[in-house]
């Protein structure tokens, strides 16, 4: 698999962009006219994660904490998102907070959640949201990074020593 993420077959994002400004804006305009709800993010983020548990052929575990601010933490123990060294060793990931799921847009078949409402993709949460924190945990590594609607707001900072 290349290293160089716009070397990389687009299947579920679109691996030459870092950010789809069009598709979160669009994403918050249609929310304006048909509020999403934060059910309907949480569930989205679940389904992300249990895509990539059974893409491993396992069923996965998720801890869903709602704060007191009313901010929301989801956890889960799948294989995160794919994150790997370009050709110079700086780290990159698979944009799949700032750009859209290839396999669920334009679809009117796409796959309902349990609220009803068809699934959207993992960039739906990230466009709705003030600011979301992605922390990812791979074989070879952990990093953070930040995103305010959906553009990412940090660079990935390596988390690899304080997560062990």
């Amino acid at each position: 698999m290349a290293s160089d993420p716009r070397d990389r077959v687009s299947t579920t994002h679109d691996g030459a962009r870092d950010v789809d400004h069009g598709h979160l804006d669009q994403v918050r305009q249609d929310a304006g006219a048909a509020p999403v709800g934060l059910e309907h993010l949480v569930l989205e983020v679940l389904a992300y994660a249990d895509e990539e548990a059974e893409s491993r052929g396992a069923r996965g575990t998720a801890v869903v904490t709602v704060h007191d601010d009313g901010s929301v933490s989801v956890a889960d123990d799948g294989r995160g998102t794919d994150t790997r060294r370009d050709a110079t060793g700086r780290v990159v990931r698979k944009q799949v907070m700032a750009t859209q799921d290839l396999q669920l847009t334009g679809r009117d078949d796409a796959p309902a959640l349990p609220d009803g409402r068809p699934r959207c993709g993992i960039s739906t949460v990230a466009a709705l949201s003030t600011w979301l924190e992605h922390t990812n945990r791979r074989r070879d590594g952990a990093w953070t990074q930040g995103y305010e609607h959906g553009v990412p707001s940090s660079d990935l900072v390596d988390r690899t020593e304080a997560l062990r």
